[in-house]
């Protein structure tokens, strides 16, 4: 009788599984980033047959970045899921100095290869809050930047990080406390929802 050999087939699994792994193994990304831009924006009139109410829009602040995905696999059209970690140096609401408002946003079915945006928004009683005005606009910001993950994992190089000015990574230096009494929030969470769809990337709705 035959003696099996069974470092052969150690072997030739592990050369299975090699194979088969490879593929992910050797995708590799960067993110073409560029710097953030933060404007002030009116709350928009929508239209529709529930009838007309009569209010003056106030203003919402919002921050956006454009960025573009690039793949070492030259076939690859979509990743799965882009992160961006938005980092915002505000006004403190209680007293001098700025604080710290964060926000994790979940991008899903994110193009490869195409200009596409993200952002954050402060809504008008937020900025009513930090800046004791309902028109204060874009002076109650210092700072605003972020950090972007593909597919759950860091780009190559430091390609995965923007700024407004400054260095990337002003949000790790300890001089800004985290301040959550005031919420940052995803474009899916204001009445800007439908407006400039094809604009932004597509948010994961939490389930």
């Amino acid at each position: 009788m035959k003696r099996f050999n069974h470092n052969l087939l150690f072997s030739v699994i592990l050369l299975g599984v090699a194979s088969s792994a490879s593929p992910l193994l050797a995708q590799k990304f960067k993110v073409e980033l560029d710097k953030p831009d933060f404007d002030d924006l009116p709350s928009p009139e929508v239209g529709g047959n529930t009838g007309k109410k009569n209010f003056k829009p106030k203003d919402w602040l919002e921050a956006e970045v454009k960025f573009k995905v690039v793949s070492s696999q030259k076939d690859l059209k979509f990743v799965d899921r882009v992160t961006i970690k938005w980092y915002v140096a505000a006004d403190n609401p209680d007293g001098k100095g700025y604080v710290l408002l964060e926000k994790e946003i979940n991008h899903i079915n994110v193009p490869v290869g195409e200009d596409v945006y993200s952002s954050v928004y402060l809504s008008p009683t937020a900025v009513k809050r930090i800046s004791g005005n309902d028109r204060a606009g874009k002076s109650i910001l210092s700072h605003v930047g972020g950090e972007v993950l593909v597919n759950g994992s860091k780009p190559e190089g430091n390609s995965g990080y923007f700024s407004s000015k400054g260095k990337p990574g002003w949000w790790t230096s300890g001089k800004l406390s985290r301040y959550n009494k005031i919420p940052l929030r995803n474009k899916n969470e204001t009445p800007f929802k439908f407006l400039w769809w094809d604009r932004y990337a597509e948010i994961e709705e939490r389930k």
